[in-house]
This record gives C-alpha cells, sequence and structure tokens, in this order.
C-alpha cells in the first residue's frame, strides 16, 4: 500500500495528521472499551445474586403450594387462583451506560393481602402466603430482565468496540506508519539525489 502513496510533504502532513487522529481516537476506544468491560462485570454480579434471590424465594413459595395443595387439593387451589386479582404494569424508561441506551424498567403494582383472589374462609394460611411470595417475585424478576437486557446490549457494544480497537491497532495504524516511513525515506531519497545533482553542476561550473 505504501508503494501507492504519492511521496510528496503534503502527502506527509496529511497522514501524520490521520496518524495522530487514530491514535486519540484508539486510546478513547480502549478506554471506553475498559470502562464498558468494568460496568459489565458489575451488571453480571448483579445479575448473579439476583438469580440467586429469586430461586430461593421462588423454592420457598413452590413448597408452600405443594403444602397448600395437601392440605385444599389440588382442585380446589387451581379453583382458587382462576382469576387474578389486581392489574400490574411496568414503567419503562432508559438510561444511557457509555453512549448505549439501555432499558430501565420499574414494576407498578401492590403485594397487600387485600387483593387476595379468593376467599380466607375456604383456603390455607400456606397457599394465602404463597400467593403473597410469588407477588413479592415480581420486582425482582422485572429488575432481573432489566440487568439481563442491559447485559446482553453492552456485550454487543463491548465486541463493536474490541473490533473497532483490533482495527485501528493492527491494521490502520501500522499501515499508515508505513505509509509515513516510505514518504519519508522517498523525500530523503530526493533531497540527496537534488544535492548531488547540486554539487555536480557546481563542479561542472568550477
Amino acid at each position: 500500500m505504501a508503494a501507492q502513496i504519492n511521496p510528496t510533504r503534503m502527502e506527509l502532513t496529511r497522514l501524520k495528521t490521520r496518524l495522530a487522529t487514530a491514535t486519540r481516537g484508539h486510546k478513547l476506544l480502549k478506554d471506553k472499551r475498559d470502562e464498558m468491560v468494568r460496568r459489565f462485570m458489575a451488571y453480571i454480579k448483579k445479575n448473579k445474586e439476583l438469580r440467586e434471590e429469586i430461586d430461593e424465594k421462588l423454592a420457598h413459595a413452590m413448597k408452600r403450594f405443594s403444602i397448600a395443595e395437601a392440605r385444599m387439593g389440588a382442585d380446589a387451589v387451581t379453583e382458587a387462583l382462576l382469576c387474578p386479582a389486581r392489574e400490574a404494569s411496568v414503567a419503562v424508561g432508559k438510561q444511557n451506560i457509555m453512549n448505549v441506551d439501555v432499558p430501565t424498567l420499574r414494576y407498578e403494582g401492590k403485594t397487600d393481602t387485600a387483593d387476595l383472589p379468593y376467599s380466607f374462609a375456604f383456603s390455607s394460611g400456606e397457599l394465602d402466603q404463597a400467593v403473597l411470595d410469588v407477588a413479592e417475585l415480581m420486582p425482582l424478576l422485572i429488575e432481573l430482565a432489566e440487568v439481563e437486557k442491559t447485559c446482553n446490549m453492552l456485550t454487543d457494544e463491548i465486541e463493536k468496540t474490541r473490533r473497532r480497537v483490533n482495527a485501528l491497532e493492527h491494521v490502520m495504524i501500522p499501515e499508515m506508519q508505513a505509509s509515513i516511513k516510505y514518504i519519508v525515506m522517498r523525500l530523503e531519497e530526493n533531497e540527496r539525489s537534488t544535492t548531488t545533482r547540486l554539487m555536480k553542476v557546481k563542479e561542472m561550473m568550477a
């Protein structure tokens, strides 16, 4: 590629400017990638903690459902839970992490006993607590969805940034450096040739 470059001082100046810009951009992209990886690791840790908490609470809820089913019968439990007790909604927003717009999700709903979908007279205490346990899981599940989506989006952006960093580091910057070296060598060679010709002319005139 260097052999196709026009070996002039103007081209040399242009390439040096491009090289300085590419070097500065390479450093900024590396810093961005490193910071995104740091944020990503924090979200991965949070994801793990949320999953462990949800798994533990869900196991307790399912255990209570099993006890309620043993006491009331499967048909009675199913009938008690046929109708939903409340409406729930999710507030959706977004936040910017290193120029990546990731979603924010917030659960909006109630988890009190007044909204249980059946009469207390025909249910066991285990069923009541199991329903409340599941209701308490909803905010955690929404938060987990937000964290997992953020992790996925950060993964994609980290990969894109990594490819840009590698392209600059291993392709563009070395090519520009080679082109600059080629032009400098040609200019020096031309300067030596000019000096030699001037010396010969001077000798002939003398």
